[in-house]
């Protein structure tokens, strides 16, 4: 169980961060920018969550070889819709403070507000939703693992589970 655990906890933090990665950058992007910017991003983040997350995993998987890095991947790309609605809030409310205004005054660029006026005041909603972003790319992980469709060169808890299934059956 605890040689199972290292894949399905690096699964599960490393995919965090790419939705993480992904999610913040969009997020901040709209929020900030508002206008043409927001409704183009704001449209590919709905369009990312009309598709089941489970299924666009799955899909991945069968184009690609199933292997960790692969899995990551894909888990990733299909978890940053929900940090990416969650910064564009946190930015929409944050870009018209005082503490941005001063900013803007001391002839800050736009970037250098973004990362280091209001994305850290920001960052502790982000941090707590990263959270559910782990234990979700655990599961999806161990789902996977579960029905065959991780990789199988890697033992982690889904796979252990499954091959466990047969012992279900007997007394």
């Amino acid at each position: 169980i605890a040689h199972g655990a290292r894949v399905s906890l690096m699964v599960g933090f490393c995919a965090a961060m790419i939705g993480l990665l992904i999610g913040a950058t969009v997020g901040a992007l709209a929020g900030y920018f508002g206008g043409a910017v927001a409704d183009a991003l704001v449209r590919l983040t709905e369009l990312f969550q009309t598709i089941p997350a489970l299924l666009l995993v799955i899909v991945i998987l069968a184009i690609g070889n199933p292997s960790v890095p692969l899995i990551v991947f894909s888990i990733g790309v299909a978890s940053w819709p929900m940090i990416a609605r969650l910064t564009r809030s946190q930015f929409m409310t944050l870009r018209d403070a005082d503490f941005v205004m001063a900013a803007r005054g001391l002839g800050y660029g736009t970037p250098r507000i973004i990362l280091f006026e209001i994305f850290p005041n920001a960052l502790p909603t982000i941090v707590v939703a990263t959270s559910v972003l782990v234990a979700n790319g655990i599961l999806v992980e161990a789902g996977l693992s579960f029905l065959n469709l991780g990789d199988p060169n890697q033992v982690s808890w889904g796979s252990l589970i499954g091959s466990g299934r047969t012992m279900l059956r007997s007394e």
